[in-house]
């Protein structure tokens, strides 16, 4: 997880947040590239078990996501028993909020209330804002045939 707090350090000295910056930061780190490069921009990076990707959307928000835990679904293309694997991923979210809260960067976050749009996605979240950018880590499962995930995101609102 030290990567993951290194890489949250440099991001946040990164001013604006931008996906060319967020690569390069990457790239700095010894990330390695994992070949999904979008607007000649590299998006997917991997640093041991650790993968990272780096979205803009069309609102010109930038977020930099990491996932920190996954579980797979199991051979039949779902979990037998789903409540064990999210309480799985809640103890892997509760083991790393203590890196992110004693880390360098908890002199600068102020914790946020999730909104009930976090409160959909997530199976558990953890939200803070980090100057005017949003930093969410939280046990997510986007689709019940895709993996349980701890996710960490630092997310730079655009202007809409």
């Amino acid at each position: 997880m030290a990567a993951v707090i290194a890489m949250l350090e440099e991001l946040r000295g990164l001013a604006p947040l931008t996906a060319e910056g967020a690569a390069a930061r990457f790239s700095a780190q010894e990330w390695t590239p994992g070949g999904k490069p979008r607007h000649g921009v590299e998006t997917s990076w991997d640093k041991g078990s650790i993968g990272a990707w780096i979205q803009t959307f069309t609102s010109g928000t930038v977020s930099v996501s990491f996932a920190v835990w996954i579980r797979d679904v199991d051979e039949s293309g779902y979990f037998d028993d789903l409540e064990a694997v999210y309480e799985q991923g809640e103890q892997a979210l509760a083991d790393f909020l203590p890196e992110v809260e004693e880390s360098p960067l908890a002199n600068h976050l102020i914790e946020a209330e999730p909104t009930e749009e976090d409160r959909d996605e997530f199976i558990t979240v953890k939200k803070w804002t980090l100057g005017a950018r949003i930093l969410t880590a939280g046990v997510i499962q986007q689709d019940t045939d895709l993996p349980v995930m701890v996710v960490v995101a630092l997310e730079e609102p655009g202007a809409a």
